[in-house]
């Protein structure tokens, strides 16, 4: 068994954000997946710009907790563009045992509840 890296994560992160972000009809402008280089996705909808901020967030920390320096930084960024600024943890887990890493090809447990916005 093969645990996801930390780049495999954060990229699964992302495809699940990615997702729903199409579902809502946002129009991807920029899409970043390093995780340090933020934000990860530059969207348009309603004519308006949106910077996201995707974060894998390993169990048993909470996906909903973010670091408030990084993302005033990336909202000081954004207000130079006229953009609203969002953050997306996505908690990601072994659905066999959370304790386990999360590994290729087997199930796992999703801990996402939308955008929060900064």
């Amino acid at each position: 068994m093969k645990a996801l890296t930390e780049q495999e994560l954060h990229n699964l992160a992302m495809n699940i954000v990615g997702k729903q972000l199409e579902a809502e009809g946002f129009e991807f402008m920029g899409v970043n997946s390093k995780p340090k280089k933020n934000p990860q996705f530059v969207c348009l909808k309603d004519k308006t710009l949106h910077f996201i901020v995707v974060r894998n967030i390993g169990f048993p920390k909470n996906p909903k907790e973010y670091d408030l320096e990084l993302m005033l930084k990336v909202k000081k960024q954004a207000t130079k563009f006229e953009a609203r600024t969002y953050y997306a943890g996505v908690g990601l887990s072994n659905a066999e045992d959370q304790n386990l890493p999360v590994f290729l090809n087997q199930s796992y447990i999703v801990d996402y509840e939308g955008l929060i916005e900064i």
